[in-house]
């Protein structure tokens, strides 16, 4: 059932999607008493809410426009899974507005291999990043995906190599301004998230732990089945294949170091690993097979998320 849904791009897809999200993000606000400080509150659900789905577009946009999967939704549902996985997320939002900036840079990256205003892609994409980097500091790990795109289409002209750090300029800048005009607060928030953590004891329930691991294990086996299927892809697209898997090895690079860690962190990850999951689907010949797992994935993730109300 799932699947016939699915398998094709329709518009009532993206509607079940938003309408699954805002009951999911309700229930998780109200149940956990979010919605506490009134108004303020109401706010900050919207705010929430708003970047939650604009990141579906944006995942559903890189997916389609770039053919990293087939003519279906699978990536985008799978990436509203994983939010029911780790729930938390749907409060966290600094950790969600740096996730949509990074989503914002990666459109520009692999869009690159187009070789269309290649300069410009390469500077939006370094912008966003640092941008990404003020709300959750380790996002600026994403930076390395921006010379790894470089070298893949543009490494001949040193010019390209010198962009990234003409945006970060650009962004310090903008930073000290508003910075100065908040008292240095601001500064001082971003150096209390700089510093390394590699502590994963944060567990709060054991459904959190349970949580990890069966999203580990899911990630094993999209990330495994891409790089053992990246090569039979076509030519043209196998540059942007090879950014998605960077680029999720650059989320759960960030996840590691990420200072007051949580589940919610994994975010980063959602994005490339929907997109390998995606490739994933497309790959599986039986039908039946197909509807099991992700039958299977849905109710895992309700599991999860009821379990963390």
């Amino acid at each position: 059932m799932i699947t016939s849904i699915f398998d094709k791009t329709r518009p009532l897809n993206y509607l079940i999607i938003a309408i699954l999200l805002l009951l999911a993000q309700f229930a998780y606000f109200f149940l956990n008493g979010l919605f506490s400080n009134g108004l303020i509150s109401i706010a900050y659900f919207i705010v929430y809410f708003g970047i939650n789905v604009a990141s579906l577009a944006l995942v559903n946009f890189v997916t389609l426009r770039n053919t990293l999967t087939k003519n279906n939704n699978f990536a985008v549902l799978l990436y509203f899974i994983f939010l029911l996985f780790f729930p938390k997320t749907f409060q966290n939002g600094e950790v969600l507005i740096s996730n949509f900036f990074l989503l914002l840079a990666l459109r520009r990256l692999v869009s690159l291999r187009s070789m269309i205003s290649t300069k410009e892609k390469i500077f939006d994409a370094s912008f966003w990043i640092f941008v990404a980097a003020l709300f959750h500091f380790w996002s600026i790990s994403y930076i390395l995906l921006v010379f790894i795109s470089i070298i893949l289409h543009v490494s001949r002209d040193f010019k390209n190599w010198l962009i990234p750090f003409i945006a970060l300029f650009s962004v310090t800048v903008l930073f000290f301004a508003v910075n100065i005009a908040f008292d240095n607060k601001l500064f001082s928030h971003l150096m209390e998230q700089s510093y390394l953590s590699f502590d994963f004891t944060y567990f709060e329930t054991v459904y959190q732990n349970i949580a990890l691991s069966i999203y580990v294990s899911v990630a094993l086996l999209f990330f495994i089945n891409m790089n053992l299927t990246q090569a039979s892809k076509p030519l043209n697209l196998q540059s942007s294949f090879k950014k998605v898997i960077f680029s999720f090895v650059l989320g759960v690079f960030i996840y590691v170091l990420s200072a007051n860690k949580n589940n919610s962190c994994l975010l980063f990850s959602f994005a490339p690993l929907a997109v390998m999951g995606g490739n994933f689907f497309d790959g599986l010949q039986n039908k039946v097979l197909k509807e099991i797992i992700l039958i299977a994935l849905f109710v895992l993730g309700l599991f999860f998320f009821v379990m963390a109300l």
